[in-house]
């Protein structure tokens, strides 16, 4: 088929009109040229490509131009990409290697000017963005918005740097991205105020619908670890226009299975309205930031995808600028090779560098909820051996820590629950947001062996046992493989499934663990420094005095 010029023809689905009519789609030059409506026997729809409204390509562990090959394949053309991950590591270098990466395939890349870099001060990461790097972000073309404002106590309590960012984008006249987990009354309207757009992070109906009131764009979230689903669906009856479909973390093995069509599949089985569902996935991302994508018009680019019917959505074909990259379940994009860019000088740790001593008080322990990134804090006594806190596989409290990556300085550690580890320990620089080392294991020897595995590696995932031990390397700033995505997929369901033998309890184990050392996020987590309360926002003890 010549890319240059075609037609089309089938059920065309009109987002815009909100409307589904017979017709031929004539594409010439990669843009949409003419829109007949007339009758024909062609028994397969046609709609505007799917966007993801919020996303980090990051922690699919695949570049960009990687995690592109594998999108397209379920009708994504485009995502709207918060680069903050490699930004917390190698700064400005590492927003522009994404895109430079991305400018290399067939996709819809759309960068954000990360906001929060580090997310926090009370975490070592390997780069600063101040205000001043915002202004250089934001004046380039290829960033398109900022990034997620997590430090939403700095928005609360009128830090200088913080607003001076913010006063940057509406500058540029580009929308800014939000992070509040569980704010509300004055407090959330202040930081609606301060000029803040969307939320990612509702986790009930009534948190999502008080935001969607002052005027928020909900960004309903289905990834790896997060999952807000079924949850919050409800607010497409209430709130249709505000809402918006986006994957937020999807690791590899996730990727290959679906993407945003799977949002698509579960709205329609559950019987909403189907332009509804739709906007929800392509126009409403398109409006809000003001993406160069087409929407099935006249004149618009040429990205569309063809379905079998609506209730299966079936992608057949997936075109970008009227260029085919993916048909049947395969993707046509082909491997492209790419540069290894990293920061990290971590040396080899021993057993002795995570032993705590005990001195009989109770002690704080993070407690994971099952498809969530807010814990609990529990308050219980510790197992002790010979004066020494140690892991409690039969109580599921076991040690977790976080080493620096960028400097030499004593681990921070701490103790963690419904975890469920039985056997050895499982390790990853994908720590959010800095990216240091994060362990959790069944013994000192264990997470101090499962470390040293990434520090050969300078970054990855590992499963440690001392039967068995399988590790990914990410060279790419201790985040990222270069490799073929469904290599890298392949690999990380290896390790994933090790990680499940000896015990793991979370659905996505790895990324369940990356989210603990995320501080923005309450209740209780960890950083390289210490224990952290994300509810009073300062640092805690360890023992309950």
């Amino acid at each position: 088929m010549d890319i240059t010029s075609f037609e089309l023809k089938g059920l065309i689905v009109d987002v815009v009109a909100s409307r589904i009519f017979s017709g031929t789609i004539s594409v010439m030059d990669g843009k949409i040229a003419e829109i007949k409506e007339e009758s024909n026997d062609v028994k397969q729809f046609i709609l505007p490509g799917l966007v993801d409204s919020h996303v980090h390509i990051e922690s699919s562990m695949l570049v960009p131009s990687e995690f592109a090959r594998l999108a397209v394949v379920h009708g994504t053309v485009a995502s709207v990409s918060d680069p903050h991950e490699i930004a917390n590591v190698l700064g400005i270098d590492g927003v522009k290697y994404m895109i430079c990466n991305s400018k290399q395939v067939p996709f819809k890349f759309y960068f954000g000017a990360p906001s929060c870099v580090p997310a926090t001060v009370f975490e070592t990461s390997g780069a600063v963005l101040d205000s001043k790097d915002m202004e250089t972000l934001m004046s380039m073309d290829e960033i398109k918005y900022m990034g997620e404002m997590m430090n939403y106590p700095g928005v609360l309590f009128d830090d200088i740097e913080t607003l001076n960012k913010i006063e940057t984008a509406k500058r540029h006249g580009k929308p800014v991205d939000g992070h509040a987990p569980e704010l509300s009354g004055a407090k959330l309207q202040k930081y609606y105020n301060a000029g803040i757009s969307t939320d990612h992070e509702c986790s009930t109906m009534e948190e999502a619908t008080e935001k969607a009131e002052l005027g928020m764009k909900i960004q309903i979230r289905e990834g790896s670890a997060a999952k807000n689903f079924d949850v919050l669906i409800d607010m497409l009856n209430s709130y249709p226009e505000q809402v918006m479909f986006c994957s937020d973390d999807k690791h590899p093995d996730d990727l290959i299975e679906g993407h945003i069509n799977t949002f698509i599949k579960k709205a329609f089985k559950l019987g909403f309205n189907i332009m509804d569902v739709i906007r929800a996935a392509t126009l409403n991302a398109v409006k809000h930031y003001g993406l160069e994508v087409g929407l099935l018009q006249k004149g618009d680019p040429a990205d569309f995808i063809v379905v079998d019917n609506l209730e299966d959505f079936n992608i057949k074909q997936t075109y970008i600028d009227g260029q085919l990259v993916a048909e049947n379940g395969k993707t046509q994009i082909p491997h492209i090779s790419a540069n290894n860019v990293n920061n990290f000088v971590a040396e080899p740790v021993s057993k002795n560098d995570f032993c705590i001593k005990d001195n009989g008080k109770s002690i704080r322990i993070i407690e994971i909820i099952e498809g969530q990134l807010i814990t609990n804090t529990l308050i219980d006594k510790p197992k002790v051996i010979t004066g020494n806190i140690v892991s409690d596989t039969e109580r599921d409290i076991l040690k977790i820590a976080v080493v620096n990556r960028y400097q030499k300085s004593k681990p921070a550690v701490g103790f963690i629950k419904n975890f469920g580890l039985k056997y050895g320990a499982v390790a990853s620089s994908i720590a959010h947001d800095s990216h240091n080392i994060v362990v959790v294991g069944c013994s000192d020897e264990d997470i101090a062996n499962a470390v040293n595995q990434l520090v050969v590696t300078k970054g990855g995932i590992t499963a440690y046992s001392e039967k068995e031990t399988v590790t990914l390397p990410l060279p790419v700033a201790g985040l990222m493989n270069t490799g073929d995505g469904y290599t890298v997929a392949a690999a990380y369901k290896d390790i994933d499934a090790l990680a499940k033998r000896l015990g793991a309890k979370p659905y996505a184990p790895f990324m369940t663990l990356s989210f603990m050392a995320l501080l923005v996020i309450p209740e209780l987590k960890i950083s390289d420094k210490g224990l952290f309360d994300g509810k009073e926002f300062k640092f805690t003890n360890l023992e309950v005095e």
